[in-house]
């Protein structure tokens, strides 16, 4: 049989909650049928609650501790004499385009090997997004990290421009345009949607999809106090007023993005390519709409959270002739998974001296198996803090404030009280404490450690050359300071 076809869905802050099968308010008839006709992850985990980092982790496999982008990249999206005058208010901190991922092995590397002609459409945030990472053949790409619906700042063809065209429905139309030129290769199409990121505000969204949403109640997430923690990086819904408003704005994104799945697998179908074809759809890292009183992802609060609902992410994999129908699993998986998964399809192996944390979920695709303990259990990490978690317990380190968390899952999933310190959990503690500092001892890679990195949650500015170097932005901004961040 011949290679399949991959297209790669990947949305930015969409939680694992933020589906219609998750959560009924949330329109997406497309994206639940994904899942009810493949294979549906339950529990699966980003590699670090903020965009570059987990996006880092998805195509190297490795923790960011062996990649070294610890936080939303700033600064390395552009070469700024690049792009026009006009564009540059929007670049306030780029100067020259840095490869973040220089040197380092990669699924797309994996792929280009076994023939594949490879897209990019959207999204990349991982440094310099105005030049194609080595193999892919298009590239259609979002200039830096978050962007205006209606105003975006893209790279076409090489060439950076502004786009009027809703952001959504513009990628779509370049996937479909893709998909429809018939490669002859088997193809990879990532297609990186900067939906449901900010902004919400219903000037920037779709009338006709904002009015679904006009009678919904938003009763799925209650209004509460916001979390003492809460910083500034995020619209935040301080009222029931605002909440309402912004969940309306979320979901319209969210809806948009659902939209442009059912173009796609049209597009699929038809031309012939849907039997043999991979679809996999996954969100970048969870997300916080006022969960924990939380707005945001990991950095929502400072320190940094690590609840699941900013670390867990929707993760599906479709394909009528190539995985299980209709299953559904429970294991716990993680992004920097996928890089071995991918190897173990193609048939691939690692490099004699590489080192990755992950190991390959592919027999959940295609023979599927019961609960299994991991050799190693889900890590997490944005600089100093770090987790651990299994199917029963969550350890959350902080390695410089020393705010350490201990949580009981099985009684208290929604992760309301704290045990560490308490002695009736002693034993689960260190074992998990013992757990995370042997992982992080061996799959980190020197300079990058995050153990002395402090990320604030406003950005890095440069690459990480010497441990502890100060390469982020020192602002943070506390909710309760009234100030607001444009990121």
């Amino acid at each position: 049989m011949p290679l399949p076809n991959i297209v790669f869905i990947l949305t930015d802050d969409q939680g694992a909650w933020a589906l219609g099968r998750e959560t009924p308010e949330i329109i997406t008839p497309n994206i639940d049928r994904l899942a009810e006709e493949g294979v549906y992850f339950r529990n699966f985990f980003c590699a670090s609650p903020v965009c570059s980092p987990a996006r880092c982790s998805i195509v190297t496999g490795r923790l960011p501790s062996a990649h070294g982008v610890h936080d939303w990249l700033r600064s390395g999206n552009v070469d700024i004499n690049a792009v026009p005058e006009a564009m540059r208010p929007f670049l306030p901190d780029d100067r020259v385009a840095v490869d973040y991922l220089a040197g380092m092995p990669s699924v797309f590397d994996a792929l280009r090997a076994a023939g594949y002609r490879m897209g990019l459409v959207g999204k990349w945030h991982m440094g310099d997004s105005m030049r194609p990472r080595p193999g892919f053949d298009e590239w259609t790409a979002l200039l830096r990290g978050g962007c205006q619906y209606k105003h975006a700042d893209v790279c076409v063809g090489g060439r950076p421009q502004f786009i009027d065209q809703y952001v959504t429905d513009f990628f779509t139309d370049n996937a479909v345009r893709f998909i429809d030129s018939r490669p002859r290769e088997p193809f990879l199409l990532s297609l990186h949607y900067t939906a449901p990121h900010t902004p919400w505000g219903h000037e920037q969204h779709r009338e006709d999809i904002l009015r679904l949403y006009d009678d919904c109640p938003f009763a799925c997430h209650p209004f509460q106090p916001l979390h003492p923690d809460q910083v500034s990086t995020c619209e935040v819904g301080d009222t029931e007023e605002r909440r309402r408003y912004l969940l309306k704005g979320y979901y319209a994104a969210i809806t948009a993005v659902d939209e442009g799945v059912g173009r796609v697998m049209e597009a699929l179908r038809r031309g012939g390519l849907d039997e043999n074809t991979l679809v996999v759809f996954s969100g970048d890292n969870g997300m916080n709409l006022g969960q924990h009183g939380i707005w945001g992802k990991g950095n929502g609060t400072w320190p940094m959270n690590m609840f699941d609902t900013s670390v867990k992410v929707p993760f599906i994999v479709w394909g009528p002739k190539l995985t299980r129908r209709g299953a559904v699993v429970d294991n716990l998986i993680s992004h920097y998974d996928i890089l071995p998964t991918l190897r173990d399809y193609l048939g691939q192996s690692a490099g004699a001296d590489e080192k990755l944390p992950g190991e390959s979920f592919l027999k959940e695709l295609t023979e599927g198996r019961g609960p299994i303990d991991r050799r190693l259990c889900i890590l997490d990490e944005y600089g100093p803090v770090r987790m651990i978690r299994s199917r029963t317990h969550k350890l959350v380190w902080e390695g410089l404030r020393g705010g350490h968390q201990l949580y009981d899952l099985l009684a208290d999933p929604n992760e309301t009280v704290n045990h560490f310190g308490e002695s009736a959990y002693a034993a689960v503690q260190r074992s998990l404490q013992a757990e995370l500092e042997q992982a992080f001892l061996e799959y980190t890679q020197p300079p990058f450690s995050g153990a002395k990195a402090n990320p604030t949650g406003s950005g890095q500015l440069g690459p990480i050359t010497r441990e502890g170097e100060a390469v982020f932005h020192p602002e943070i901004s506390h909710f309760r300071e009234r100030r607001t961040e444009p990121y």
